[in-house]
């Protein structure tokens, strides 16, 4: 019998990752022609941010918001990925029609999603669909997750993993 999407006894489909929680391992394509890895940040902090899709209104806002804040991200050491399930085309053209400049990760099997607990039934207009939540994690030098936003409102976001981020 497999115990799926068991972790430190938490079931991920229902709560996710949380603060104190190791973050999970990924290895992770870039639009910008990268690969982006945990053990390539080890020892680094980093912030994952999960968005549900390119160049839709509040991913939009949210990806220019952190490419906005880049360089006080940089100042503080943090590395900071956006995660979605499209492709790498589409993070590229993403990328340039909006002078992005965070790194943009394509998850396009939702492996690295599910591993944190991102990916779920979603409602929109009453009818149901498998999505991505739109979510954050503030992750230490050492792979734990510091803070955890779910669910997250675009409006103050950025700002709030900035602050929290310079406290950690």
């Amino acid at each position: 019998m497999a115990l799926a999407g068991s972790l430190s006894g938490k079931d991920l489909s229902v709560s996710g990752l949380s603060a104190g929680d190791k973050a999970p391992s990924f290895r992770i394509a870039t639009g910008a022609g990268e690969t982006v890895s945990a053990a390539g940040l080890k020892g680094h902090p980093y912030v994952v941010y999960f968005y549900p899709k390119d160049d839709t209104s509040g991913c939009t806002k949210e990806a220019i918001g952190f490419s906005e804040a880049q360089k006080k991200f940089e100042k503080l050491g943090v590395t900071v990925i956006g995660v979605s399930k499209d492709s790498l085309e589409s993070h590229a053209k993403f990328r340039a029609k909006h002078k992005l400049k965070i790194a943009l990760g394509s998850d396009p099997d939702i492996k690295m999603a599910q591993a944190w607990g991102v990916w779920g039934e979603k409602t929109l207009y009453g009818r149901k669909y498998m999505g991505m939540e739109r979510a954050t994690f503030l992750v230490n030098a050492k792979g734990v997750i510091v803070q955890a936003w779910r669910k997250v409102k675009v409006p103050g976001h950025v700002e709030a993993v900035l602050e929290a981020a310079k406290a950690s």
